[in-house]
C-alpha cells in the first residue's frame, strides 16, 4: 500500500464526513510517519513500512477486540469498524499452499534436513510480512514430519 494512497483516502473520508473511517486511516498514516521518522526515512515512506504498520495495527485491534468486555458493545463496534478499514489496506498474505510451494522450490535442501528450527530461522526474514507466522510454522512442521 502506497503512503500517498492512504493520505488521499483519508482526505476523501474527511470530505464524506465519515469520522470512523477517517480516524482509522489517520491512525495508519500517523503510525507510518512515526516508523519512518524512527528509521530515518522521513521524506520517503516506503511501501514496506506502510505494510508493516498496517499488519501491526491489525494485530493490535484484534487484541483489543478479544479483550473487550461483552457488555461494551459500543467499543466492540468501534474496534470492528477499525479492523474492517485496516483489512482493506492489508497486503495480501500467502496461503499455506503458496508457502509450501515456496519452501519446496527455494529451500529444498533445507527441507530435506528436517531441522524445523533451521528452516524457520532461514525463511522467516524472507517471508515476514508476506505470510502469517503461524501458517509458516504449520507448513514447516508438516514438511519436517
Amino acid at each position: 500500500m502506497q503512503f500517498e494512497q492512504l493520505q488521499k483516502d483519508m482526505i476523501t473520508a474527511m470530505k464524506e464526513r465519515n469520522k470512523a473511517r477517517k480516524d482509522a486511516i489517520s491512525t495508519l498514516v500517523s503510525a507510518a510517519k512515526k516508523v519512518a521518522i524512527d528509521e530515518g526515512t522521513r521524506d520517503n515512506i516506503s511501501e514496506e513500512i506502510v505494510d508493516r504498520v498496517i499488519l501491526k495495527e491489525i494485530k493490535t485491534v484484534k487484541e483489543q477486540l478479544d479483550t473487550c468486555p461483552a457488555s461494551r458493545e459500543d467499543l466492540r463496534q468501534e474496534y470492528q469498524t477499525r479492523l474492517d478499514v485496516f483489512q482493506e489496506y492489508a497486503p495480501k498474505m500467502l496461503s499455506a499452499q503458496e508457502v509450501e510451494a515456496f519452501l519446496t522450490e527455494k529451500y529444498a535442501d533445507l527441507v530435506e534436513q528436517k531441522n524445523k528450527g533451521l528452516i524457520m530461522k532461514t525463511v522467516m526474514p524472507e517471508l515476514k510480512g508476506k505470510a502469517e507466522g503461524s501458517v509458516i510454522n504449520q507448513v514447516v512442521a508438516k514438511l519436517c514430519q
